[in-house]
């Protein structure tokens, strides 16, 4: 959000414009008009220069070409500020098209690009131009989101596309774990969703089994580290302490993915049945390096960079197992907006508590109306045509010439 209080220092008129103050802060003229769209409207008064002058290029022109250079990069600057968070596709397969561009997309419509992209509806349209329409009859096989939280952006390779998300609020995939669930549950789906760092852990279908040896809590997680077959053999931690709690916990959570990856080349035929899955990882473990040395510090950059070569490493294993037929995002965020609460509702609660709709109107009506109104509309004309078909046919029956029956009746009739 752009602040909108205004600062300003009084100069004389006689100052050289070399003198005048330039700030970073917020952007005070850049207004918003429509959505992901900012407008700069500089507002300079005579004698009166914005202390934030470097959102605006009025009297910078004058000066020749640095300044106007400058003025562009510090508007990218206050630009990227309002979305620095980043959601971003690292590997897909030719029947998801993701499109290269800078649409934001809204954090809580996350989950909907992933049902999307999995071919499951939503309840409301998405109206984001970044995900196109893609091959409807070969849909991808899994769908995979890892949620990192302390950092706002990663270097990723080229070869990957990000956006940035607008109003980073949290966000559950359970409707697609739902989803999943409901219409293959008499398949072998695997659904995970795993945060190590809180010891929070849902499996749906043969993820019970694939991840049966799964660390998930932080006993386990600090116990699997200092095996022998862990990633602490072979990652270079450059300033990172295997004797350090919060260096252990962000290496656990890179654990946690290659033993995940590792676990699933074991059961390869569940990753070749017709049945979708979903992985949705939380890790946090970044976020505390940053809490405990500073994110100027070389432990937090050694982390950054260690984390952006495992993530790329447990995509193209997740990507391979698949047989190229998944998606793999990785959402980037530094702190999410509001608290993510669940709703719920106590037994005990009286319907009368629930506000009294004055006006008596309408309850609002599901989506899905329209579809059972039609079926049960054709459905009753159809049952109804067919009714009055038969009564006619059999009110107007001729039983000596039509009916084997009455034929038959009558000719025992006569030898009577």
């Amino acid at each position: 959000m752009v602040s909108s209080a205004r600062h300003s220092f009084r100069v004389p008129p006689s100052c050289p414009e070399s003198h005048l103050p330039i700030g970073l802060g917020g952007c005070p003229s850049a207004l918003p008009s429509g959505r992901g769209r900012f407008v700069l409207r500089p507002t300079v008064r005579p004698g009166v220069f914005p202390a934030a002058s470097s959102c605006s290029a009025a009297g910078m022109g004058r000066r020749g070409g640095a300044p106007w250079a400058l003025a562009v990069l510090v508007t990218s600057a206050c630009l990227a500020g309002v979305y620095g968070d980043e959601f971003s596709v690292l590997r897909s397969p030719q029947s998801v098209v993701f499109r290269d561009g800078s649409w934001p997309i809204p954090g809580e419509r996350i989950p909907d690009v992933a049902a999307l992209s999995m071919g499951f509806s939503v309840e409301e349209d998405l109206s984001w131009p970044g995900l196109a329409v893609g091959d409807l009859f070969h849909r991808p096989r899994a769908t995979v989101l890892v949620t990192v939280k302390g950092v706002d952006k990663l270097v990723l390779p080229v070869k990957g596309i990000s956006y940035p998300i607008e109003n980073a609020v949290p966000f559950s995939l359970d409707s697609v774990a739902n989803a999943i669930h409901t219409l293959f549950s008499e398949e072998t789906p695997v659904v995970l969703q795993l945060a190590p760092s809180e010891e929070r852990v849902y499996m749906v279908g043969k993820a019970n089994s694939v991840f049966e040896d799964l660390s998930v809590t932080l006993r386990q997680l600090r116990n699997r580290l200092f095996q022998d077959n862990s990633i602490l053999s072979s990652l270079p931690l450059n300033s990172l302490s295997r004797n350090n709690e919060v260096d252990l916990l962000f290496l656990s959570e890179l654990q946690v993915l290659h033993d995940i990856a590792s676990l699933l080349s074991r059961h390869k035929h569940l990753a070749k049945d017709h049945s979708p899955d979903l992985y949705s990882l939380e890790l946090a473990g970044l976020e505390e390096v940053g809490k405990r040395y500073g994110e100027d510090s070389q432990q937090f950059k050694d982390a950054s960079q260690i984390l952006v070569d495992s993530l790329q490493k447990f995509a193209d294993e997740m990507f391979n197992l698949y047989s190229g037929n998944a998606v793999v995002e990785v959402v980037a965020v530094k702190t999410f907006n509001s608290p993510f609460t669940r709703k719920t509702r106590s037994i005990l609660q009286s319907s009368q508590s629930e506000t009294e709709n004055p006006y008596n109107l309408a309850y609002p009506y599901n989506y899905n109306y329209s579809v059972i109104f039609n079926i049960i509309l054709w459905m009753m004309i159809g049952l109804a045509l067919a009714v009055i078909v038969i009564s006619y046919n059999l009110w107007n029956m001729d039983p000596g010439y039509d009916s084997i029956i009455y034929r038959m009746t009558n000719q025992k009739i006569r030898m009577d």
